[in-house]
């Protein structure tokens, strides 16, 4: 009897990302490139590029950003789901929010990570997700459990119960910067450099570079002293 040997080698799991921050991106190629049973076929920085990538061989896993310079990763969720049926959809976001991580799970979307996480460890997930796991970042799967937990099995519509009555006063008066985007912002107004914030809250300093620029956009400000003066002005920092 001859060798088969294609028969013995494993097939590599195929990858496509849709990711516009450059410095991420990198770090996740890299990382990719380097596993033995992943292959990177496709990538889109735009939510214009990740929708045409779709219209290409699908990919096995599928990871996308949600905040893309041109509109939302969920629309690519959403439309990968349809189009790439047999695809695994990971969300990579600094996104946390409950309505971004229950708009993608409704959306598609078969796991969820926040941008803290190391590309090596993002690597072990898309082998999970892969293999048919659901990877959710703790602080995630924590915010849904919390989320259910509160509904118990009360079939009185979530917004005449007394758990929704609890939280009214929160989502009247919401914080604009989430606990993360303060922490950052108050390691920077203490005269803390990018480097040194992600060495100090053990992030990726590309990470930190994320928070910032939402932080940025969040206070509708171009400068750290802007920052630094208008979130003291709405009081999301200590004087």
């Amino acid at each position: 009897m001859q060798p088969t040997p294609t028969a013995l080698a494993p097939s590599r799991v195929a990858v496509a990302i849709v990711e516009d921050d450059a410095g991420f991106l990198d770090a996740l190629r890299q990382a990719i490139q380097g596993a033995a049973d992943l292959r990177l076929t496709g990538v889109a920085v735009t939510r214009a590029d990740g929708l045409a990538l779709l219209d290409g061989p699908p990919a096995h896993v599928l990871l996308v950003d949600l905040g893309l310079p041109d509109g939302s990763g969920i629309d690519i969720i959403r439309a990968a789901a349809q189009r790439w049926p047999e695809c695994s959809i990971m969300v990579s976001s600094s996104f946390g929010d409950e309505a971004h991580v229950m708009q993608s799970i409704e959306a598609g979307a078969a796991g969820y990570l926040l941008k803290d996480s190391a590309p090596v460890r993002i690597v072990d997930e898309i082998r999970s997700v892969a293999a048919g796991g659901s990877p959710i970042s703790p602080i995630i799967a924590r915010q849904i459990l919390l989320r259910f937990r509160g509904r118990g099995t009360d079939l009185t519509p979530p917004a005449t119960t007394e758990v929704a009555a609890e939280a009214e006063p929160q989502e009247e008066a919401p914080s604009l910067l989430s606990p993360r985007e303060k922490e950052v912002l108050a390691l920077i107004t203490k005269g803390f450099t990018t480097v040194e914030v992600a060495r100090m809250l053990d992030l990726s300093h590309f990470t930190v570079r994320t928070f910032v620029r939402r932080i940025y956009s969040k206070l509708e400000v171009t400068s750290k002293a802007e920052a630094i003066y208008e979130a003291r002005t709405l009081g999301l920092l200590n004087s």
